[in-house]
């Protein structure tokens, strides 16, 4: 009976002596800085096919480290290559056009202009003759008043002059009209030439547009990493089919990784963004990595039905997410973490007093 109430007494003991060490642990960690567990993530990239195309050849393999613009894979790009192949003729030709239609209406506004010149000229012309058909026919009319005062040779060579200078006039305005025509038509034929070059003009462009976007294609054959980091999967393998948006390979960029972790109500004035935090990890327990804190939620998380006392509001946890330091590349996703927010000029000035 007497052993029995030593042990009962022995273990009364060990166990006040571990709910004392508890309190104790648990105040100082209410007194010390805020803080929490959190899972390191990495930022998370899929490479995508645009093309309808089969897996060629893969150039890296599962768990590599690579840098941005490294050749990941490469599809089969028979059908791009000739569809390049064929907006290079097309563009070649398309040029060709444009260039010769660029010379017929070079060759249209020469001609314009010289039937323009030829036009101006007889109608020059024709207006000279007219001067002078009326010049001799009042000359004739004049001879015609003298009477017996001139000859009848005289008169009639007046009035020959003067029907032959009109049967001159009738052609030349005749021949003018005809330039005038002339030099519509070859306006008209000036303009539509200019027309018909600037339709070659756009279909260059067309052609040069066709082409741009078969160089893409090609282009898109080769699949190259949009940014460093690890290939965490290939989803495919060689000679497989990748469809447009296929995802072929998964990279995770670890140099820069993120981490949240939760406060609770009472110790969310304690985290603002551009915060330094100090970051732990169980796989380095002597090595501590920099952070800072990016974002510190508006909303709270895990919240109960009904918020009425103090209680339930502590109860209330609001989600912050750090960047952590990490150039060695250290840390892996997944791995978890302990992180503490550094105390700020205020809180140590606090603890002092």
């Amino acid at each position: 009976m007497r052993r029995a109430v030593l042990l009962f007494l022995a273990l009364m003991v060990v166990l006040s002596t571990l709910l004392g060490l508890r309190l104790v642990r648990e105040r100082r960690a209410a007194e010390g800085p805020p803080g929490g567990s959190g899972v390191v993530e990495g930022t998370t990239v899929d490479v995508r096919s645009r093309l309808n195309a089969r897996v060629l050849q893969l150039h890296v393999e599962e768990g590599a480290r690579v840098e941005k613009g490294t050749l990941l894979a490469s599809l089969d790009c028979t059908e791009p290559e000739a569809l390049l192949a064929e907006a290079e003729a097309r563009l070649a030709m398309a040029r060709a056009q444009a260039q010769a239609a660029e010379a017929t209406a070079l060759a249209s506004l020469r001609a314009s202009e010289a039937s323009s010149a030829q036009a101006a000229g007889t109608e020059a012309q024709r207006e000279a003759l007219a001067a002078q058909q009326g010049l001799a026919t009042r000359q004739a009319e004049r001879m015609e008043q003298m009477g017996e005062a001139t000859t009848v040779a005289a008169r009639d060579q007046a009035r020959a002059q003067a029907d032959a200078l009109n049967q001159q006039l009738a052609a030349s305005k005749h021949t003018s009209a005809a330039a005038g025509r002339q030099a519509r038509a070859a306006a008209q034929q000036e303009r539509a030439s200019r027309e018909q070059a600037s339709a070659a003009a756009q279909g260059t462009q067309a052609a040069e547009a066709s082409l741009r976007r078969a160089r893409l294609s090609v282009a898109e054959c080769e699949l190259r990493a949009p940014q460093a980091g690890t290939v965490e999967t290939l989803v495919l393998e060689e000679g497989e089919l990748a469809l447009p948006g296929t995802v072929l390979a998964r990279l995770v960029d670890t140099r820069r990784p993120r981490a949240t972790f939760y406060l609770p109500n009472a110790e969310l004035a304690a985290a603002r963004p551009e915060q330094r935090a100090t970051v732990r990890a169980d796989a380095y327990p002597e090595h501590t990595f920099s952070a800072r804190v990016i974002t510190v939620a508006h909303q709270a998380e895990f919240t109960p039905r009904n918020v009425q006392t103090r209680s339930d509001r502590d109860r209330l946890v609001y989600p912050v997410e750090v960047r952590i330091e990490d150039p060695e590349g250290l840390l892996r996703p997944g791995m978890p973490v302990d992180i503490t927010l550094d105390p700020g000029r205020e809180a140590v000035a606090e603890r002092r007093r």
